[in-house]
């Protein structure tokens, strides 16, 4: 059975009639005939029966006709959809770390779709943490992922975008809350709030305190800056966090650093060697281009 027959026995169907059929199709009668014998002797069923002058569905024609119509129907579909992903339309399913979800992701994805011809593109968001991402690229579920750096993730291309300081929060009553900037030591001198020590920035503030010889009261983990936020400003420690836009100076005071250069990095990230959409490109090198970061000096950061 061809995608030919079935739109040949449609106009068959829909005519009542091989000679008009015929000549919608642009093809011989008897050739058309002979498609629709072919596919009767495949069906094992008779789909039409002579009725008057003309011809009409048989019963095994009417339930055939609904799977055929059904059938054109999707396949139709599919290669509008087929050459609206080729030109400018398409889905990207895109994977981001809590902090870029208040302001960064929506505002670049609308600026994106700002842009004339990229208004027919549609995106699936997903919230989560850096490793769940990458897992999530590589198995094909995601198309692109906004993260830390992961080591020994060969398949995988980061591109740094985003520059974030760390610093130190307090709460406003604390004794620390009068100083603009703190040394990196008072981590080891108050309790701390951490992040959980699975995700990126654990990782990074866990080599820290080994790498500067910091052993900090760790009071409790938590897995986003939203929620070490919440236990800071209620006292029950300090905390290093990425200085990201969710952090609520009013209720916190917010200290640079006085002795270390602190920056963590949130990269783009999709799989190498992998075809992309050509709507996925435009999204990656949108994102990239758009980012105040300089490429040409950047190695990959961690």
């Amino acid at each position: 059975m061809t995608l030919n027959q079935l739109r040949y026995f449609q106009a068959v169907a829909r005519l009542q009639n091989f000679r008009a059929a015929a000549e919608e199709l642009y093809i011989s009668q008897p050739s058309l005939s002979r498609s629709i014998d072919s596919l009767e002797d495949e069906l094992g069923v008779v789909l039409f029966e002579r009725a008057g002058r003309g011809i009409a569905l048989t019963g095994s024609g009417r339930l055939f006709l609904e799977y055929a119509n059904r059938i054109l129907e999707e396949c139709d579909i599919a290669v509008y959809k087929m050459k609206e992903i080729s030109t400018s339309g398409g889905r990207i399913d895109i994977g981001y770390v809590f902090p870029l979800a208040n302001y960064y992701i929506p505002h670049k994805v609308r600026s994106f779709l700002d842009i004339p011809g990229n208004e027919h593109v549609t995106f699936g968001f997903t919230q989560n943490r850096t490793s769940s991402i990458i897992r999530e690229i590589k198995n094909g579920k995601l198309d692109v992922g906004f993260c830390a750096y992961s080591e020994n993730e060969e398949e995988l291309e980061f591109v740094p975008i985003i520059k974030q300081e760390m610093v130190i929060i307090t709460s406003n009553e604390h004794p620390l809350a009068s100083e603009d900037k703190l040394s990196i030591n008072e981590l080891g001198r108050y309790p701390v709030i951490g992040y959980d020590r699975v995700s990126a920035l654990g990782g990074y503030t866990k080599r820290l305190y080994r790498n500067l010889g910091i052993k900090p009261d760790i009071l409790c983990e938590c897995s986003d800056e939203n929620s070490i936020q919440a236990l800071v400003r209620e006292q029950f420690g300090i905390a290093l966090v990425a200085k990201v836009d969710i952090l609520n100076d009013k209720y916190l005071k917010i200290h640079s650093v006085s002795d270390a250069d602190l920056t963590h990095y949130v990269n783009i990230v999709w799989q190498k060697n992998h075809y992309l959409m050509p709507a996925t490109k435009r999204f990656i090198d949108f994102m990239i281009s758009g980012s105040e970061l300089d490429q040409a000096s950047l190695k990959v950061i961690i």
